[in-house]
């Protein structure tokens, strides 16, 4: 090779001041000429080149955000928190797909049967299901992750729950929206999925985070079989006294939370 870039020429591309057409120029021959590389790297600076490879390692690190993480972010969430929420398992499309499935189905059943009983039986059981899904070893795929970032086990496992109410809670008052001709009739769920939710979580310090919702929605499986069983009005989970119940009862198994709280991070860390 009998041309190369004049070292000036070289120096301002180090400092990025070499305009076109010689920076394209010089561009396609530094690919193919290694004596023009060498001087490049005598006269460029070497604290500034040093800068720009942490730079581009630092963005090769950083993995790239995906859409309800960038979402996230976007709304004013701490980087880790929105990362750690978009690992949720139960954010996910597939989950939310079958949670959208289940409430079409049972909202068309509603119209089929002309009682909302069905509708109300299932949707306290899916805010159950999607934080016992969103937390524990046995069924978050990032649980090791969680486990060694530092933030204390209760405040992820609230922040995860927040999220995951919040994402289920809206989808079954969409459902609640399709059924006017029951009134507010057709929101006697919402008492019994805050009181089924919030009694899962304070048993699993206890007994762990799958057999805890299990067993808590079991019981509310047989006790809407003995509640039909037992007449031919409406169920008693939904009448005023049920209600009343049900709101007693989150508010205890809400207060149990709270003083369990310390033990979430012993319980789930021991489990690894």
């Amino acid at each position: 090779m009998t041309w190369h870039v004049a070292e000036e020429d070289l120096r301002a591309y180090a400092q990025g001041e070499l305009t076109p057409p010689v920076l394209w120029s010089a561009d396609t021959h530094l690919g193919s000429c290694a004596h023009c590389r060498e001087v490049l790297a005598s006269v460029s600076d070497p604290v500034a080149l040093d800068a720009g490879w942490d730079r581009l390692d630092a963005e090769l690190d950083v993995p790239e955000r995906g859409l309800f993480e960038g979402l996230l972010v976007r709304l004013g969430i701490a980087d880790h928190t929105a990362r750690l929420l978009a690992a949720t398992p139960v954010l996910r499309r597939s989950w939310l797909a079958a949670v959208v499935f289940v409430l079409i189905t049972t909202v068309g059943a509603v119209y089929t049967a002309d009682s909302p009983t069905l509708f109300l039986a299932l949707a306290p059981l899916l805010p159950l299901a999607g934080v016992a899904l969103a937390y524990g070893p046995a069924l978050d795929p990032t649980y090791e992750m969680a486990v060694v970032s530092p933030v204390h086990g209760f405040r992820l496992l609230m922040i995860r729950t927040v999220t995951v109410l919040s994402t289920v809670l809206g989808l079954n008052g969409l459902a609640t929206l399709a059924l006017p001709g029951y009134g507010l009739r057709a929101l006697a769920w919402l008492l019994p999925a805050l009181a089924l939710t919030a009694t899962g979580l304070a048993l699993t310090p206890r007994l762990g985070p799958v057999l805890a919702p299990s067993l808590v929605g079991g019981v509310w499986v047989a006790l809407l079989v003995v509640a039909d069983a037992s007449g031919d009005g409406p169920l008693a989970p939904f009448t005023a006294v049920g209600q009343g119940a049900a709101a007693a009862v989150a508010a205890l198994a809400v207060g149990l939370l709270f003083l369990a709280r310390d033990r979430f991070d012993v319980s789930y860390r021991s489990a690894v």
